[in-house]
This record gives C-alpha cells, structure tokens and sequence, in this order.
C-alpha cells in the first residue's frame, strides 16, 4: 500500500497530454485543482490559485485536521477533503495539484502524480537530494506533465528585465556574484503548534512518511521542519532555493564546477539542525558565487547583488537597482563614471507564476520554473549543504551528476526511504 509510485497505465505520454488538453477544453477552460500539503505556505498558494477564474478546487489534502479544515474553508465548500494524498491523485476529476508539503514528500508526490496524469505545481526546494530531483524531471518528461517549480522570482518581470541587461553586458563583465540571506532569530524558534503533545489531529506516522521514524516533537513539524536534515537543508534550500536559481540563470550554466562550504550550528538554541551561520562558494567557469545566511545576526541585509566592471546591479523582490563604477578621466583629473545609474521598481510574481502554470497546463509549453531549472537550482543547495556537513571542496561532473572522486560525498546524494516507500 505504502508504495505511490506503482501504477500501471495504459496510456503513452503523448495520450496523457492528449487527454489532459481535451479535459481543460471540454470543461470549458476550468482546469480543476487539488491542494496536497495545506499548511501556511500551501494556503498561500491555494489563495493565490483561487482567484484565477479558470480553476476549479476540487480537493485538499493534510495529515494535520486544522490545516485540512482551513483550506477546504478557502474554497467555500467546494473541496472535498483527504488525508492521503492517493486519494487526490485516483481522482479522475482532478487534472493539476500543488504540493506544498515539507521537502522530504516533494518528490514522491510529484512523481505519483505524473504517473497519475496530473500536472504539479511543486514548492522549492524541488527535492530533498539530488537523485530525488533528477527523478522528478525524468518522470515530467516521461509522462509529458507539466511541472513547474514554485519559484516566482523566474516569473517576475523585474527579474527578467535584470537579467537580459546583465546578459546584454549592460553592466559590463561579470565574474562576481553575492546572494544571501540574513535575520536575527536569536537564541531560536519554537514550537507553534501541539506543544502539549501529539493529539490526533496529526496523523504523525503519515507526516513522516518516507523519514526516518522518529518520537514525536512538536518542534519538528508545522513550518520549523526546515531546520532537520531529515526534512529539508535549512535557509540553504529555503532561500537559497531563490537566489541561488537567479545566479545560475544570470550565469546560464547548468551548474557549478565546484563548492566549498562552512558553517554550522553555533548559537541557536532551539534543538534545530540545519545551520545558523553558512558561507558557501561555488566556483562556475569565470564566475564565483557566494552564498551567505546567518540566523543570528542581521547586519546589512541583502539578497544578490551583481558585480560587473561597469556597475553593481543590486537585485530584490522590491526591484533593482544600478550603481556605476567610477574611471579616472583622462587627463588625470578627477574620476567620471562608467555607466548611467538605473532604477527598476519590483513587479509582481506571485500571480505572475500561478498564471504561467495555468496557462502552461492549456497550452502544454514548458512554464517558466520548469522542473529541469527547479532540479538544477536545487542541486546548487544540496552540494552547498553536502559541502558545509563533510568540511570540505566538491567537484562536480553535472552531467553525470555525480562528485568526481569522492565515494562518501556520493552517498550522501540519496538518502534511503523508511520502510516500503519507493519512488
């Protein structure tokens, strides 16, 4: 029973997306949706989702009752709910899911649900390692699904337009870029929900799933799973699952060449794991990338900014801006600058992302955060994280998809399923 990925059809890809086309347009443009994962952020989602005319909510999944409870109130009543997410996927009424649930589920959710026919809306991190991701994509090309990776800033205009101007050589050569995340949780989080003890409202063996079985801890589930590696790889894959995928585009290569990290848990008192201080370095072929986070000390945020021999582009959810390097001027005398200042303001992404998926699942051209991008950008986290744990450098062979070299570092690009789950 435990094993969602073991469904026999009888139909080729190229039927699946047939079939999925002709049930849009027979259902007269409404593209009927199923929520799996109904916590904070898929609620988000699931608003954002709902107010496009086109989408029908039909079901909405959660192993915690409150979260089920809520996003089936999201919908007014017209959801039913479920508390496995094989029962949304046997649905024949439902043609596209989000998944929003903790990392460590991302992955086989996703690919039951390719093989059950249905488009996925997944979160970043696309997966919780990097074989999980590799087999993600194969079973969106396999099964001709449409998979987009929820992360907006591929959709927001502002990032597109920094982006061509960086590629255009708007702010000269580029060899350097910095991206991070930074705020001030000290001495830690805590526990938001269920402190008291599992109830059951929480069906804890479900929400472990493929994890290794551990006791209860009411801190290790709604939202702070981020911080255990069982789960997912801490602000490295939080946010570093966006930044880091505007690096990587900015530099349009597939991957790093190598990585280099270090950090660690050194003030945060909550029971976490996942690191409260990082420095990462990711060496791609004429290009260094940095990732900062610290969970203990704010200072300057910032969230990428990009070197080049004319300017410094600084880039945010809230916009762009340009500030030029200065040249002496001939003669000597003084210095001028090298470009004009620019200035863009932040556009909108999170409509931006839902509308390209829909309008992808109807016209089954690749959306903007494809499933490919999603792996590779999620990829960059994992061997960053690999790197910080084992304390030292990664080569990387990206298409082999393997670290050159070192056997222990190569296991750790799997992690093994509890019990009969399988993917």
């Amino acid at each position: 029973m435990n094993n969602p990925t073991r469904r026999h059809f009888a139909f080729s890809a190229a039927a699946f997306s047939a079939l999925s086309a002709a049930r849009v347009e027979g259902a007269n443009g409404r593209v009927r949706f199923g929520l799996i994962g109904s916590g904070g952020r898929g609620r988000q989602d699931w608003e954002t989702f709902l107010k496009q005319p086109e989408l029908e909510p039909v079901a909405v999944c959660d192993v915690y009752r409150p979260f089920l409870e809520q996003g089936i109130a999201m919908t007014e009543g017209r959801a039913k709910g479920h508390k496995d997410f094989r029962q949304v996927l046997d649905r024949k009424d439902v043609d596209a899911v989000i998944v929003a649930t903790p990392d460590h589920w991302h992955s086989l959710i996703t690919i039951a649900a390719c093989q059950a026919g249905k488009d996925v809306y997944c979160e970043k991190p696309l997966s919780l390692t990097v074989v999980e991701g590799r087999r993600m994509a194969d079973a969106a090309r396999k099964y001709n699904r449409i998979v987009q990776a929820g992360s907006q800033q591929r959709s927001g205009a502002h990032y597109a337009q920094a982006v061509k101007l960086i590629q255009d050589g708007g702010i000269g050569d580029v060899h350097r870029i910095r991206a991070g995340y930074q705020r001030n949780i000290y001495p830690g989080l805590k526990a938001t929900a269920l402190q008291a003890g599992l109830t059951d409202q929480l069906d804890w063996d479900m929400w472990l799933g493929p994890a290794p079985k551990r006791e209860f801890d009411p801190f290790r589930c709604i939202y702070n799973f981020r911080w255990f590696w069982d789960y997912s790889g801490g602000q490295m894959t939080n946010w570093g699952a966006h930044h880091l995928d505007i690096a990587r585009w900015i530099i349009g290569a597939k991957a790093p060449v190598a990585v280099s990290g270090a950090g660690g848990r050194y003030a945060l008192k909550d029971g976490g794991e996942t690191p409260d201080v990082q420095e990462v370095t990711y060496q791609f072929p004429g290009v260094v990338v940095t990732w900062t986070s610290s969970e203990i000390s704010e200072g300057v945020p910032f969230t990428l900014d990009i070197f080049g021999t004319k300017g410094m582009l600084s880039l945010t959810r809230g916009g762009f801006h340009v500030k030029p390097e200065m040249a002496s001027k001939e003669g000597g005398k003084g210095k001028e600058p090298l470009m004009e200042p620019l200035q863009a303001d932040g556009t909108d992404l999170v409509i931006a992302h839902a509308r390209n998926f829909l309008e992808c699942v109807k016209s089954r051209k690749k959306p903007n955060a494809d499933v490919e991008e999603g792996h590779l950008s999620a990829v960059m986290c994992h061997l960053g994280n690999i790197s910080t744990r084992l304390g030292r450098t990664l080569r990387w062979d990206a298409e082999k998809e393997q670290i050159t070299g070192d056997p222990e570092a190569n296991k750790w690009l799997e992690r093994e399923y509890r019990g009969s789950w399988r993917s």
